[in-house]
């Protein structure tokens, strides 16, 4: 990581702020059930392009556009199983407390994502949630990372994007964003290690090393 401040964190959702992994294979299997018929769900392909927006991976793969209502059903049903990961609320406290400015950049709905952070308690940490059906391309193109920029009035030089998958690192490297690696979900890390990220994380807290420590009041 270049020494150059670093004003804003823009983050990825699933897989580096929430782990949504299980309640995401199960929402997608209902929906392949719903909407294709019996037999297995190609789950292992699906989540090759996690990241992406649904309909986009429903189109990659070949599958039914139909399927987007009862994924998006059933996930909003099993949300309340979804954590934030070990870590995250110290990291966003952390980065709140160095006057850091935050987003989400998203393959979800941007509804889905603000109504998922609302219930986990953490939704008023972020100065901009941003979903792939608010932005005209959706990653691995720039738009999503060129509107959180916008509304967090940042420049690119000074921010970075935190994402777990290959098209977060493409979108925020597009973006002229350095782009950091989170490893702590399950990653391909062939693929992200492929994009030369800035910085590669095991741990949320470890993102904190990357800022100096806050002002103290005193």
């Amino acid at each position: 990581m270049t020494a150059t401040p670093i004003r804003a964190v823009i983050f990825d959702l699933d897989g580096v702020l929430v782990d949504s992994f299980a309640v995401m294979k199960e929402a997608f299997a209902a929906a392949y059930a719903e909407v294709v018929g019996p037999g297995p769900a190609p789950f292992a392909e699906y989540s090759r392009h996690l990241g992406r927006y649904f309909p986009d991976i429903m189109t990659i793969m070949g599958l039914p556009q139909e399927m987007l209502e009862p994924f998006v059903r059933e996930s909003q049903r099993l949300a309340h199983r979804v954590p934030l990961f070990d870590g995250v609320p110290q990291l966003l406290a952390g980065l709140h407390e160095r006057g850091v400015r935050l987003a989400v950049a998203t393959g979800k709905s941007g509804e889905r994502a603000r109504s998922l952070l609302g219930g986990l308690g953490v939704l008023d940490r972020f100065q901009a949630v941003i979903g792939s059906d608010e932005v005209a391309r959706p990653k691995p193109a720039p738009d999503i990372v060129h509107r959180a920029l916008e509304v967090l009035d940042a420049d690119a030089r000074d921010a970075v994007m935190v994402g777990d998958a290959w098209i977060d690192l493409a979108s925020a490297q597009r973006a002229g964003v350095r782009a950091v690696a989170a490893m702590w979900a399950a990653v391909d890390v062939e693929a992200l290690m492929a994009r030369s990220p800035d910085a590669v994380l095991h741990h949320p807290w470890q993102m904190l090393e990357l800022f100096a420590p806050p002002v103290s009041a005193g």
